[in-house]
């Protein structure tokens, strides 16, 4: 049985689905460092000086503190229940951009690929016979046509 993993854990597709994973956990850390460090504050600043990890609507108010609360940090603290609708578009602003940076890669690889297709010719299916000059299947050891035995 651990030959068998072993010989499963060592394919190609394996190991090369395992970097992909690895390569995308960082690229959607450096993501969300983009939307939440880059990107939201200059837009939350247009919005009136909005930050947007610090938009939430308190359902219960906690058990330490009355509210209203100043900030999240603040409201979770004071062990109240929140819907972080702020946090949630950062999420989603993120997504959007993991989303589209991964269907650009696809689809530059799809044109390459297309392109190598286009590139090599295919292999041909049929032959001429040497006797009767009639196509026939490229496996073919005798001529349909003609009778003939092909070398």
């Amino acid at each position: 049985m651990l030959n068998e993993f072993k010989k499963f854990a060592m394919r190609g597709n394996v190991v090369d689905m395992a970097v992909g994973i690895i390569i995308g956990g960082a690229f959607t850390t450096i993501v969300k460092s983009m939307v939440a460090d880059i990107i939201m504050p200059p837009i939350g600043i247009m919005m009136g000086g909005v930050d947007f990890a610090d938009l939430f609507v308190t359902i219960k108010e906690g058990t330490e503190v009355a509210g209203p609360y100043v900030n999240l940090a603040a409201a979770k603290a004071a062990g109240a229940v929140t819907i972080n609708y702020g946090t949630f578009i950062n999420t989603v602003i993120s997504f959007i951009i993991v989303a589209f940076s991964v269907f650009m890669l696809i689809k530059g690889m799809n044109n390459m690929k297309r392109k190598e297709e286009e590139a090599a010719p295919a292999e041909p299916t049929t032959k001429e016979c040497p006797h009767c000059i009639s196509q026939i299947a490229i496996k073919a050891t005798r001529c349909p046509s003609c009778t003939s035995e092909l070398a």
